[in-house]
């Protein structure tokens, strides 16, 4: 009998989605990156759950509260359920400042799930559930308090939906702005080219704070707190596009001569339809570096915008606005903590830059 052939075992086709997932799987600082933003993200839409306090709610005879030491081990030495000792003011006999001494006759055992100030959730239903708090007659200040008394874990939670928002939503308007003009002026060339280019480098030839500040400023006051975040908003996005915009042309004039280009337009496609579904798709590579560089890039403009006083104005808060409290250096020196919006801010971008470069490596079929 001759022997029958074993028929070959088939190999298994990945889409180019699967084959992008599978290469960011591998690059750890990418889903460390992810993991942190999309931990972000998860606090900044639940943030009256995670909490403890209402963030504008002060609270004046606790203004510049240190932050609380979190203890798990009891006066004996002995493991315990976390908790945090009672804070009592004092006043310094030599410099007649205000201090806070712990006070270990009252601790205060930490407690998940408790009930506090009531909120919405998303609009739909209202509870008084938070994440963690203690009993009541104790105080729980991780963060410490801002000169008003009030939480700053609770603001600094809740200004990350603004900076988040504004940092997200100015990048994605920048980029389909940038990509769609970039495309234009590589794929027509000639006058259209000409005429994008020179609006390019009329936004470029301004240092884009000063020329941030100058648009943020004709934001009229008289606006409602949303009306001046959607123009923060615009102002960011205006000014960001121009980078992405030439970038892309560089790229377009490249494709736009390649076979799978002129094969789609002898086939009858429309300009827009090559530029949009061909040429474009296949600058996602690069349109995803420059996005996630983007992002950074517009929460440290809205900080310092909003520290200037030119952004989100109060009683909106953003990680700005909080750090605009932090303009004297006596005031820094005497409350340190308030300098933890800016440690928020340095962390925040470290996470995108290390998602953004782990999906550009994904996204390069060459990488």
């Amino acid at each position: 009998m001759s022997k029958q052939n074993k028929p070959e075992k088939q190999k298994k086709s990945f889409s180019q989605g699967q084959l992008i997932w599978r290469r960011f799987r591998r690059h750890k600082l990418g889903m460390i990156g992810t993991a942190a933003v999309v931990l972000l993200i998860l606090v900044s839409i639940f943030a009256p759950f995670f909490s403890p306090y209402d963030y504008t709610e002060p609270e004046f005879r606790k203004a510049y509260t240190p932050p609380q030491r979190l203890r798990i081990r009891d006066a004996e030495g002995s493991l315990t359920r976390p908790f945090v000792y009672g804070l009592t003011q004092e006043f310094d006999e030599v410099t007649w400042e205000r201090v806070y001494v712990e006070d270990e006759t009252q601790p205060y055992t930490i407690r998940f799930f408790t009930r506090s100030w009531e909120y919405n959730i998303l609009g739909s239903w209202t509870t008084d559930i938070h994440l963690f708090g203690v009993d009541e007659g104790g105080s729980i200040y991780l963060m410490g308090t801002d000169h008003l008394g009030r939480d700053m874990l609770s603001r600094i939670i809740f200004g990350s939906r603004v900076s988040l928002f504004i940092g997200i939503t100015g990048a994605l308007v920048s980029a389909t702005l940038g990509s769609f003009m970039g495309g234009l002026s590589g794929y027509f060339s000639g006058t259209v080219d000409m005429l994008v280019q020179r609006l390019v480098e009329m936004l470029q030839l301004f240092p884009q704070l000063p020329l941030m500040m100058a648009l943020s400023a004709a934001i009229p006051s008289t606006w409602p707190p949303m009306g001046v975040f959607l123009g923060v908003v615009f102002v960011l996005a205006a000014v960001q596009w121009t980078w992405l915009a030439r970038e892309v042309r560089g790229k377009v004039l490249s494709y736009r001569e390649e076979d799978f280009v002129l094969a789609t337009k002898t086939a009858g496609a429309s300009d827009l339809y090559v530029i949009i579904f061909h040429i474009l798709p296949n600058c996602l590579s690069h349109i995803i570096v420059v996005l996630t560089l983007t992002i950074p890039n517009l929460i440290l403009a809205e900080s310092a915008l909003s520290f200037l006083g030119l952004g989100i104005q109060p009683p909106m808060v953003s990680w700005g606005v909080l750090l605009s409290n932090a303009t004297n250096l006596q005031t820094i020196g005497d409350n340190p903590w308030i300098m933890l919006p800016g440690v928020i801010i340095l962390l925040t971008i470290l996470a995108l830059n290390f998602l953004g470069d782990g999906l550009r490596d994904a996204a390069d079929p060459y990488s």
